[in-house]
């Protein structure tokens, strides 16, 4: 499922959970096509960056969780992932690995057979099967621990300004500690890690104003300065890109644990916010950010230009606008 707008965009802007229930007929997992952008950027990062994409807590064992995740996926896209405990097929790129083996059937493609098999060849044998996973679908992929309310393994190739070495391992309320305005957040963090492990499906949405352009948002790899000091509303616009996530929970079955998954896309905030009704509702909820959440966006030099741009473009259809002289 994409990006749900109207259940996202709201004012007044708050920092809160926002979870609702999933559809028992909506997927969790979208398939990744061969050679499609969210696929390149994450071949780019498990090639150069694995290290800092696929961390798991040291003694944790992820072994069972996978399992569940890979049945998972084949039950919910069996023409584009299959398994069994000795076999993992990535039906759509045409690579299997079979007992810590990588295979290709479908060279010749960008971001299939040959490609795909040497990037998950290059992994540690841990990471082949969530290497396959993670380039069969465009999400990326977290395990959350309702046991002790921790995140212990994460494949996170293109995370959104955080760090995800900085995550691993630790409690939901220390993961989320820094982010700005959490008090809604922080509190219900127990409860929510003990309703997402609980066995029901749920799924919640998150946006943002940026410059940076790609998916992958590594703080490491990312402009600080992200737009031009000075730049008039309609350069600003030019410049800023609206990035959403749609993330949902996965319960595993007798474990306690789900599978957190994160869907990225971004597109320039000119296509994407170019219907005045959707930038009215963007310009509102920007409006009554707080201090603190505009220095965590890094929207606070940006927030003016921002709002001038939005509120004529949501003015566009209007009456007034029509009669406009030009």
């Amino acid at each position: 499922m994409s990006f749900d707008f109207d259940a996202a965009v709201t004012a007044p802007f708050r920092m809160q959970p926002g979870l609702r229930r999933l559809a028992p007929d909506v997927a969790h997992l979208t398939p990744a096509g061969a050679g499609s952008r969210h696929q390149r950027e994450k071949l780019a990062v498990l090639f150069a960056f694995a290290d800092q994409a696929l961390l798991m807590r040291p003694g944790f064992d992820a072994t069972p969780a996978l399992h569940a995740l890979a049945a998972h996926a084949a039950s919910e896209h069996p023409d584009v992932f299959t398994w069994d405990p000795q076999t993992r097929t990535a039906q759509a790129l045409g690579v299997t690995v079979r007992d810590g083996e990588v295979d290709s059937w479908a060279p010749g493609r960008f971001g299939t057979g040959d490609e795909v098999a040497r990037c998950i060849q290059g992994l540690r044998a841990p990471w082949r099967l969530a290497g396959l996973l993670a380039l069969s679908f465009e999400d990326d992929l977290a395990l959350v621990d309702g046991r002790d309310g921790t995140i212990p393994w994460l494949a996170v190739a293109l995370p959104s300004h955080w760090a995800p070495e900085d995550k691993v391992g630790r409690p939901f309320a220390a993961v989320h500690a820094p982010v700005a305005d959490n008090r809604l957040l922080l509190a219900a963090s127990e409860k929510l890690m003990a309703l997402v492990t609980a066995g029901e499906r749920w799924e919640r949405f998150v946006w943002t104003l940026t410059g940076h352009p790609r998916l992958h948002a590594h703080p490491a790899r990312t402009d600080p300065q992200r737009w031009p000091v000075g730049a008039d509303p309609d350069a600003l616009a030019a410049q800023t890109w609206w990035r959403t996530e749609r993330q949902s929970f996965i319960p595993l079955p007798g474990l306690q644990q789900a599978a957190f998954t994160i869907r990225v896309e971004i597109a320039p905030m000119t296509h994407a916010l170019a219907e005045p009704s959707r930038a009215h509702r963007v310009a509102e909820a920007l409006a009554s950010m707080s201090d603190e959440v505009l220095q965590y966006r890094g929207l606070t030099a940006v927030r003016d230009p921002l709002l001038t741009w939005l509120r004529r473009q949501a003015a566009a259809d209007s009456p007034q606008a029509a009669t406009r002289p030009t």
